[in-house]
């Protein structure tokens, strides 16, 4: 039922800009006829409204996979090098949160580690939204920052890594098998984030599923019971995603396309000094304003990195990568 009317909305919104379209045109050619050059102004400004949502609407379409509808969670780890790399961490969870905002997303905080300093060591986002899995599942990966840092006196140029890791929300209709005996269950006193409110107790749950190594953890919630319910749904979202992932490459025909994200996999670097450039490493898709990118205009390097995956050209590019260090 879910897939028809994922069908059924994308059918209307191809023939509602089909007629958009055709009254448009109509516009143009009514004001040529009369010589009124702010009618075909108007209309070519809509032309170019329409281009831009049809272009959406084509990377749209390449959202079939089995989660891409859902809602999912997106998890930041900063990289070795202290204050740096966690301060990195905590501008790309910036950048997260305001590509979210734009789109109309949801992005709730559900765990957060404060960095030593400044900035985070980890953080979860659980991001609510039409195909928000199929957005961002092109988003896991390492991410590359260069530039002066504000952390040192000297003005020295830094390179840190944060990594990013995308997996889909599951509802309950998903069977995903959990035994008590592969969990390992451990609480701890939660930190809050800025102004947050922190919790005095031991509320905050991580869970370990030991045969794969996978971590979640959860302190959002006051009680720990929440805690505990919230990360096991992570967990299972968590597992869930990992079969998909082997699925897929069981699927695919070379190493090349296989999706497996490990901490060395650079999908984006972000240059700051001594020139600004941001460039994705698997489809070479630049902008040479670093802010704006910063600031959550994202869409150029999701829409191109999700047209690679499904076109099985996903893989990164070793010497685009050779040639950004």
């Amino acid at each position: 039922m879910k897939e028809r009317q994922r069908l059924d909305a994308s059918v209307s919104a191809c023939r509602a800009l089909e007629d958009e379209l055709s009254d448009t045109v109509e516009l143009i050619e009514l004001g040529e006829a009369d010589g009124d050059d702010s009618l075909v102004e108007e209309g070519l400004a809509t032309l170019e409204a329409l281009a831009a949502r049809a272009g959406e609407a084509e990377v749209n379409s390449l959202l079939s996979g089995e989660a891409d509808g859902n809602d999912t969670y997106l998890e930041i780890h900063a990289g070795a090098g202290g204050t740096e790399s966690q301060d990195w961490a905590q501008m790309l969870l910036r950048m997260y949160q305001r590509w979210a905002e734009a789109r109309g997303y949801s992005a709730e905080l559900i765990q957060f580690s404060a960095g030593e300093e400044a900035g985070l060591k980890s953080a979860t986002l659980l991001v609510k939204g039409e195909n928000a899995y199929g957005w961002l599942k092109t988003e896991s990966g390492v991410h590359r920052l260069v530039r002066i840092s504000p952390y040192d006196s000297a003005a020295r140029r830094h390179t840190s890594f944060a990594s990013v890791w995308v997996y889909p929300v599951i509802d309950d209709t998903i069977e995903v098998e959990v035994e008590d005996k592969d969990l390992r269950i451990d609480t701890y006193r939660s930190s809050g984030a800025g102004g947050q409110h922190v919790n005095t107790t031991d509320s905050a749950v991580r869970i370990t599923h030991e045969p794969t190594g996978i971590v979640v953890q959860c302190q959002n919630e006051r009680s720990q019971h929440k805690n505990r319910a919230a990360a096991m749904k992570m967990l299972r979202a968590r597992l869930y995603e990992r079969e998909l992932k082997l699925r897929e490459e069981a699927a695919q025909a070379t190493e090349a396309q296989k999706s497996d994200i490990g901490w060395g996999h650079q999908i984006r670097s972000y240059v700051l000094q001594p020139y600004q450039m941001v460039k994705d490493l698997r489809t070479g898709v630049e902008s040479g304003q670093p802010q704006k990118v910063l600031d959550g205009d994202i869409g150029a390097f999701l829409s191109a990195a999700l047209a690679a995956r499904v076109a099985g050209e996903g893989g990164a590019d070793e010497d685009a990568m050779d040639a950004a260090s």
